[in-house]
């Protein structure tokens, strides 16, 4: 009988969980296949990383799943935000804007499921960037997160939300700007975007 097909955000549910009011978490480590750049997003160069992210994602999973090893749901895309230099990114130009793209991904992908996942697509034709996508680790511990509902550059109205339920806890942001797309912007309007927000905290 095979295993159970894994389900990262199930799993990790307490990680996910947002509502329209801020609220404290603490979130583990967790493994991402990641694509780093720079610049506006929505640019020729965002749109190829995103294409590249998914691609490695899928032709990892199907391949592991021909090959015997257990099923898992690709995770929705997520994306951390920054500009050097600058603690409040949103107000620099967004050609200055540093993004990091990121689906959730099980401990047992390695990196030669990415190698050959990428060899794959380019001899489909399809390999475009898949070099650059890579295993990373992240460990973001305690945060604040809030469900932001609407357009993306509307964020900031929910960002000094979060900001100020931070203060009032005696905690500040310390990390760096992630978002979670639980909405495809392709298929849903704008004002009907959701977004989980997240913003690591500390101790001010």
């Amino acid at each position: 009988m095979p295993e159970p097909k894994i389900d990262l955000y199930k799993l990790h549910k307490k990680e996910y969980a947002a509502g329209r009011k801020p609220a404290l978490i603490t979130v583990g480590k967790a493994r991402y296949l990641a694509i780093e750049g720079r610049g506006a997003p929505g640019t020729s160069a965002f749109t190829a990383a995103i294409g590249a992210l998914y691609g490695i994602a899928f032709t990892a999973k199907m391949t592991r799943k021909f090959a015997g090893g257990q099923d898992y749901a690709v995770s929705k895309l997520e994306a951390q935000w920054w500009c050097e230099g600058k603690k409040n990114f949103p107000h620099a130009p967004k050609d200055l804007w540093c993004w990091k793209l990121l689906i959730r991904t099980p401990d047992s992908v390695t990196k030669t499921d990415l190698e050959n996942a990428a060899a794959a697509l380019r001899k489909r034709g399809k390999g475009q960037d898949t070099e650059r996508v890579r295993l990373e680790t992240i460990v973001e511990g305690r945060c604040v997160q809030m469900l932001h509902l609407g357009p993306y550059d509307k964020e900031a109205e929910t960002t000094a939300t979060m900001r100020a339920f931070a203060a009032s806890k005696g905690l500040a942001f310390c990390g760096r700007h992630h978002e979670i797309y639980l909405s495809d912007p392709r298929r849903v309007p704008p004002q009907r975007l959701k977004t989980v927000l997240r913003m690591p905290v500390a101790a001010q």
